[in-house]
């Protein structure tokens, strides 16, 4: 895309932060969803919790790119959060998904990037997975799936949808890993229950360059999931980290412990994930960062 106005939602998050800086950086005009009175022409009123997005200031654009939600690792999941983590996700994509087929077919978006996550396939065990895969069964996985069925307003009026299945971010400012670097820092870093199970990360520079790739791609439409090549376990992220930081890391934390402290969102930290990126590798990506120590030290 050349000079493309694209509209954004969580661009005042960790992903679309860094989406929007590197649109903008390349003379892109980026449309921020707000949730108050919109200050500027670059900005969209819209209420994912109501279901509300003010139409007309989706038209012209040339994509919406939907990365809004509740953080799943924000708080401890209690019934009250579990429904915010959906209704976040579903009635926002659902909105903006109607809006966009509601539009003129001569100034709707051409592109409807809607984000998703790797919870869709659960838990995969020593078992690899691609978006061949089915859903897994859990939290994680329903949620997945709805957020991804409410895009087929848009779907259906034509416009080429895109679902970014994103793994954990390799980046200090956010989500999984801007917990880890403070505590490998300080020397108290350490494999999460037995270490085993597989984490599928991606650097925070190759996720804003997929999504880009998925942006500009007229003919990739469907799921693709956003992580690394090899997906690796605990234990070898955790001794990555302390190689990379030089700092030790025996302070393990046992899987009860886990339990006790984040309830059923532990489920989802000692839970095992071996996803690749199958499908974005044939259409040509090519990551930056495809090894672990490489998207730490991009990170730090």
């Amino acid at each position: 895309m050349e000079h493309a106005r694209i509209a954004v939602t969580g661009a005042s998050g960790l992903i679309g932060g860094a989406l929007a800086r590197s649109l903008t950086a390349d003379g892109h005009t980026v449309v921020r969803l707000v949730r108050r009175a919109p200050r500027s022409a670059d900005e969209v009123r819209w209420d994912p919790g109501r279901g509300t997005v003010d139409a007309a200031g989706l038209a012209g654009c040339d994509a919406v790119v939907n990365l809004a939600g509740a953080g799943v690792g924000d708080r401890r999941w209690t019934a009250a959060y579990k429904d915010l983590i959906r209704s976040s996700r579903v009635r926002g994509t659902t909105a903006l998904a109607e809006a966009v087929a509601g539009l003129p077919e001569d100034v709707r978006p051409r592109v409807f990037l809607n984000g998703s996550a790797t919870g869709y396939y659960g838990e995969t065990g020593d078992r690899a997975v691609d978006e061949s895969a089915p859903p897994g069964e859990g939290f994680l996985p329903g949620v997945c799936v709805e957020w991804e069925a409410a895009a087929a307003p848009a779907r259906e009026a034509g416009v080429r949808t895109v679902f970014a299945r994103t793994g954990l971010v390799v980046a200090p400012g956010g989500g999984a890993w801007g917990r880890l670097f403070p505590l490998f820092k300080a020397g108290l870093g350490g494999r999460l229950g037995n270490g085993r199970q597989y984490w599928s990360y991606i650097a925070l520079h190759d996720e804003v360059a997929a999504l880009r790739h998925l942006l500009d791609s007229e003919g990739l439409s469907g799921p693709f999931n956003l992580t690394a090549p090899e997906p690796l376990t605990n234990r070898e992220i955790t001794a990555a980290m302390a190689h990379v930081l030089r700092r030790p890391a025996v302070f393990a934390v046992p899987a009860p412990v886990l339990r006790a402290v984040l309830g059923e969102m532990a489920g989802d930290v000692l839970g095992s994930a071996r996803v690749r990126p199958t499908r974005l590798l044939e259409s040509g990506f090519r990551f930056a960062f495809p090894r672990i120590e490489g998207a730490i030290r991009a990170a730090l």
